[in-house]
């Protein structure tokens, strides 16, 4: 009896370990699964390709062989690829390799198969060596950096081809291959050999040999996942333009220090303008009417004179503390050199503007575990660089957050990067979300523009803006946000201002750049970003900005 039940408890478990193997995790399987992860990572490695190994190596639905575009180039020898027709679902792909300094002297192509549905076209991936840490900064050079494409959202997604074809190879049908945004007059280095993974070298037949293309390539699939549910549903709610008092004055959720006994405090603005919550004991003392009061007058907070008593024909009961309803019988006058100060900064805010709304990090989903922790900062914020974030424009408002989740993996996951790159992120309908973390008013170090990382910030809009102009909504909402956040640094969005280059391909390391206050990318960096159209409509964001600011 004992030997028969050990002989099933040991097939049970020999079945239950084999069960996970067995059963692929298809599409509804792995539905069910992003609900309790956050997100997930493939990477597939990019192998060498054979003249026809990728093209007739997968039949799409239907018998439709993806190799059958004519617009995707027949491989070539040099080329490098794979294709996975069955995959867990992805909804955002990008290409990364080893080296962040390393050049990718070559054309990306992929093509993705919706859930369940058809092949999508070839699309190209565009290099990302604009958009990232600056060149000396701990965040590029640590052991997790890598080199990247910048990532294109495809929707949901289970089957996906990529190819790379190195500069100066020769295909199949005699067309040559060419990096993304090279130049197409130049000839790659007759020296260059294939590289340590076996890529072969393709004589181009005039003498140019296909470049090296950088070791470790690899095909990321990124799932955003479901966004996690928050732990109070206000922290979905955007942050608000200014802060409402409420009935007693002060601001919604605002907790009393330690020690706080409800009264307020000066700070280094003069009183506080939204008190601590009282704590818990008798209501304030409220203004009642006219009679004769028998309680002695309180000493005045700004004097250290005690103040005269009240006589009895007060119309108001005396105050533990200052009221905007004391009269001149009772003075609240702050010290000197607190006014001082309040005149100072009230000459500064005379060109602020208001908050716009703000969807925080937990708002969008953003898993905290996967950044590195603490936060690295500027002394100020001199310029805001607007860009386009590369990954089409195939996604819809309410896909945005998911959008930000997976842009958001693969910065940290993929790239190494120790969070989101973009200080900021605004959709097609002109929402503005908070990105890299440490602070939406504070002048937090993004990862954005090579060489001009500090004492900026990067605004992203989500989409591809080369062909295609932004929305009106999106560009409204760049002024907006530029205007409040170019406002708490002192900073006509009119104006110009020097930068120090970190280093780049258009200014040498210490160079002193004078650039607009709203810059493209492109003023500090020799790239497309952000999209020609995007950028032509830097002029008005700049006097709409202005404008908010009331300059």
């Amino acid at each position: 009896m004992r030997a028969y039940l050990a002989s099933s408890i040991g097939v049970a478990c020999t079945a239950a370990l084999a069960l996970p193997l067995a059963i692929y995790p298809g599409p509804a399987h792995a539905r069910a699964e992003r609900i309790a992860a956050p997100g997930s990572t493939q990477s597939l490695p990019l192998l060498p390709l054979a003249a026809d190994g990728l093209d007739r190596s997968v039949t799409a639905p239907g018998g439709d062989a993806p190799g059958g575009d004519a617009s995707a180039p027949a491989p070539a020898p040099a080329d490098r690829g794979v294709a996975a027709p069955h995959v867990r679902p992805f909804s955002l792909v990008g290409v990364v390799w080893d080296q962040p300094s390393a050049d990718l002297r070559g054309r990306v192509q992929v093509r993705t198969r919706a859930a369940g549905g058809a092949w999508s076209p070839w699309r190209e991936l565009l290099p990302y060596g604009d958009e990232a840490p600056d060149p000396d900064s701990p965040e590029l050079r640590g052991v997790r950096a890598h080199g990247g494409t910048a990532p294109l959202w495809v929707g949901e997604s289970d089957g996906v081809q990529a190819r790379v074809r190195p500069e100066g190879a020769v295909a199949a049908d005699g067309s040559a291959g060419g990096g993304a945004g090279a130049d197409p007059g130049a000839s790659a280095d007759a020296g260059a050999s294939a590289d340590a993974d076996g890529g072969a070298v393709a004589d181009a037949g005039a003498g140019a040999r296909a470049a090296a293309l950088p070791s470790g390539l690899r095909l990321e699939l990124i799932d955003p996942g479901e966004a996690p549910p928050p732990p109070d549903r206000a922290v979905l709610r955007a942050l608000p333009a200014h802060p409402v008092p409420t009935a007693g004055g002060a601001a919604p959720g605002a907790r009393p220090s330690a020690g706080s006994s409800g009264k307020p405090s000066w700070g280094p603005s003069g009183p506080s303008r939204w008190s601590a919550r009282p704590s818990p004991g008798p209501s304030r003392p409220s203004i009642r009417p006219s009679k004769p009061s028998v309680r002695p007058s309180w000493p005045s907070r700004w004097s250290a004179k005690p103040s005269a008593p009240r006589p009895s024909r007060s119309s108001a009961e005396p105050l533990p503390y200052p009221s905007a309803h004391a009269t001149h019988a009772t003075p609240s006058t702050p010290p000197p050199d607190v006014l001082a100060e309040e005149a100072t900064k009230a000459n500064a805010a005379r060109y602020s503007a208001p908050r716009p709304s703000i969807v925080t990090r937990a708002g969008w989903g953003a898993d905290e575990k996967i950044r590195e922790t603490g936060h690295v900062y500027s002394k100020t914020v001199k310029v805001a660089f607007i860009h386009h974030t590369v990954t089409g424009n195939k996604y819809s408002c309410s896909q945005a957050p998911s959008v930000l989740r997976s842009i958001y993996r693969y910065h940290v996951k993929s790239l190494g990067w120790r969070d989101y790159g973009y200080n900021f992120t605004i959709d097609k309908c002109g929402k503005i979300y908070e990105g890299r973390s440490g602070g939406v008013t504070k002048a937090v170090r993004g990862a954005h523009t090579l060489g001009f990382n500090t004492n900026s910030m990067g605004v992203a809009v989500l989409g591809t803006f080369s062909t295609k102009k932004p929305s009106a909504k999106a560009v409204k909402a760049i002024a907006k946000l530029t205007a409040w956040k170019l406002g708490l640094f002192k900073r006509n969005p009119r104006g110009t201002t020097h930068l120090v280059s970190g280093g780049g391909n258009k200014y040498k390391k210490g160079a002193n750049v004078k650039l607009h206050v709203i810059a493209g990318h492109r003023d500090g960096f020799a790239t497309e970003c952000p999209g020609k159209d995007l950028y032509k409509k830097l002029g008005s964001v700049r006097k709409t900005a202005a404008r908010l600011q009331g300059r």
